[in-house]
């Protein structure tokens, strides 16, 4: 994450990690529309920085737009206005 060469087996490791995860969450989203239940809450906003660095930054995004309702989630979560507006604050930088 911080301009060192990544170590592609810790890389790849922690991406079957990641994945059994989103595949739990692909499960539990297919019953509610977020992650603890039916409303936006910090388990949801915990999620935002780090996902948006594994799709924008790492371009691993793949692990979540192969999951329909992990995909569906983050879509909704990210454009949310205050995440838009830290994405554009930090855009501007």
């Amino acid at each position: 994450m911080r301009g060192g060469t990544p170590n592609m087996d810790v890389v790849n490791e922690n991406l079957a990690k990641l994945e059994k995860v989103l595949d739990i969450y692909e499960e539990h989203l297919s019953k509610s529309e977020y992650l603890a239940g039916d409303f936006f809450s910090l388990a949801d906003l915990s999620h935002i920085p780090y996902t948006h660095y594994l799709i924008n930054i790492a371009k691993k995004g793949d692990v979540i737009t192969s999951r329909k309702h992990v995909n569906e989630w983050w879509q909704k979560i990210s454009s949310r206005p205050s995440w838009q507006k830290v994405v554009e604050l930090a855009s501007n930088k």
